[in-house]
């Protein structure tokens, strides 16, 4: 914008200038003559996100210990804005966003279930990967030492159902070496796989490893190769009844970044 003053005002402009200029910077969200620039913009900066919003974050229930510590990164470095996460097995995230559940973004542990709600949600980024492990209890009591013990009926497994991410990543492990494991339970998400391992409620269960990692002092985890396992994909959304969409971006966005991907990766988490 081109301005012209007279020399007698030109000075009295300049004070003006000076003062509005700190005032448009700190403009919110209501600011009708936003311009585009001002919009956040995928590297999640904090001077390129909106000044402050609530944001309601929907998340699977193996980030719950990993996005505590990368909300508060993020919150830390975008003054005004707070993060709440609500974590639940992903296919229960998936119900919550049908039933109108007020949020702003979703984080899944797989594709199938965020590609299930394509209607729903922006498009998906995979800002992470993970893999199965087996845990036993501390120690390892039962010699557990591969995917074939765990069809000893003597040995009390637990899996994950199998509509949850890692029960079905479960199931298509053992059915690909044709192992035929009866659970004494199948457990709503992965947290509670491992706590029924943790408790002793259960001698072994399949967990992500980044799950396993969560709890060194009470659980082993027995690696599983690479040629029998299978690789989560953690793909992360806004969601379109999201109120603050511009903020619930560039959260997504910070995710795929830098600061995040250190956090993530610092917690057992792979690359995307």
């Amino acid at each position: 914008m081109t301005f012209t003053f007279t020399r007698r005002r030109a000075a009295a402009a300049l004070v003006t200038v000076a003062f509005l200029v700190p005032l448009t910077a700190c403009g919110g969200d209501d600011d009708g003559d936003k311009k585009p620039e001002a919009a956040a913009t995928t590297s999640g900066a904090a001077s390129d996100a909106p000044a402050s919003a609530d944001l309601t974050v929907l998340a699977a229930s193996s980030l719950t210990d990993v996005f505590k510590t990368a909300g508060a990164a993020y919150e830390s470095s975008h003054p005004g804005t707070k993060v709440t996460f609500s974590f639940a097995g992903s296919q229960e995230l998936a119900a919550q966003v049908k039933q109108g559940a007020p949020a702003d973004a979703l984080v899944t542990a797989d594709t199938k279930t965020i590609d299930g709600l394509k209607s729903d949600t922006g498009t998906p980024t995979i800002i992470a990967k993970n893999r199965l492990v087996i845990a036993t209890g501390e120690g390892n009591p039962d010699k557990v030492e591969n995917l074939k013990d765990l069809a000893d009926p003597k040995l009390k497994v637990v899996l994950a159902a199998p509509e949850v991410p890692v029960g079905r990543y479960s199931e298509q492990v053992l059915d690909a070496q044709k192992i035929d494991v009866k659970p004494v339970s199948q457990e709503p998400n992965v947290r509670a796989v491992l706590s029924k391992v943790e408790l002793g409620e259960a001698d072994a269960g399949i967990v992500y490893k980044t799950d396993a990692e969560t709890a060194p002092d009470k659980v082993d985890a027995i690696e599983i190769p690479d040629a029998q396992n299978a690789i989560a994909q953690y793909p992360a959304a806004t969601l379109k009844t999201s109120k603050h969409a511009e903020a619930a971006a560039a959260f997504v966005a910070w995710l795929s970044g830098p600061e995040a991907q250190k956090i993530l990766q610092d917690a057992g988490f792979q690359k995307p």
